[in-house]
């Protein structure tokens, strides 16, 4: 990897949009521009905190590793198919990951509670489609590293209740900041990700030791038969990213020739 980011670094730096419109090409996905709204790290970069709530006990000290209850006050609510508020965001997380579900799952560090990936407004029923005053349902997305497992649940937003689940396996949709950052940590902290870090000093003259040095995007990678070294064939079954890392205000550094297992919290280099 280094030798071929060593050959494109000052390039890059020069002139950065010919080489991330190169990148895309080869990898067959659309990279974001160097100089993106993003460059200041903000959502991209920051190590995924973890998604367990806690809850208050009547004394007022915190107990561990219980959910939070959906907050008695609404907040702010949208109508018809305006975009769901913060405040229901908020509100449809918490319905969504009860008790019961927060304690058999694991998010993308190995703790407790799925990981969150989206929450979007439900699609309404055929029968709603020109009514105004369908109700407001919300999807919630979830990711289950214990067992490998997408979980959708539906939230009727006016009742404050699930009305719909879902479960799926080999489903892996886009990746979170947060699995983006673990990731980069996982590489960072193996033995092949001594090339990345060396990139980075090359390119920053500084040391890289965090996920959060870096603005990250990636795709999620699916084994292909004959394709990959065997620790990666269940990537697609496991929840597998290659990354596309830049050092912020800075190029783009070359990573596509490693895969990050992240069920399995393993690295691998694909054969060339």
């Amino acid at each position: 990897m280094r030798k071929i980011v060593h050959r494109h670094l000052g390039k890059v730096v020069a002139g950065a949009a010919i080489a991330v419109a190169g990148t895309a090409v080869m990898i067959g996905i659309t990279l974001p521009g160097t100089a993106g709204a993003d460059d200041t790290g903000s959502g991209k970069t920051a190590a995924g905190q973890s998604t367990a709530q806690t809850g208050q006990g009547q004394d007022g000290a915190v107990a561990p590793g219980v959910v939070e209850q959906a907050p008695a006050a609404e907040g702010a609510k949208g109508k018809g198919r305006d975009p769901l508020t913060d405040d229901e965001i908020q509100r449809v997380e918490q319905i969504a990951v009860n008790r019961q579900l927060f304690n058999a799952t694991e998010d993308v560090e190995g703790e407790r509670g799925p990981e969150r990936l989206t929450v979007d407004l439900a699609d309404p029923k055929a029968d709603e489609l020109d009514d105004p005053d369908a109700p407001r349902r919300a999807d919630v997305t979830l990711y289950d590293y214990r067992d490998d497992t997408l979980v959708t649940k539906t939230v009727d937003l006016d009742s404050g209740k699930v009305v719909a689940t879902g479960t799926q396996h080999g489903v892996q949709p886009p990746l979170s900041s947060a699995e983006y950052a673990e990731a980069a940590s996982l590489l960072i902290a193996d033995p092949l990700g001594a090339d990345l870090k060396s990139d980075y000093k090359d390119a920053t003259d500084k040391e890289l030791t965090s996920a959060d040095q870096l603005l990250l995007t990636g795709a999620v990678y699916r084994a292909v038969p004959g394709g990959q070294p065997a620790v990666l064939d269940k990537c697609g079954e496991h929840r597998c990213v290659r990354l596309f890392p830049k050092v912020k205000n800075g190029p783009w550094i070359d990573a596509r020739a490693f895969v990050i297992d992240l069920s399995a919290r393993k690295v691998a280099r694909l054969d060339s």
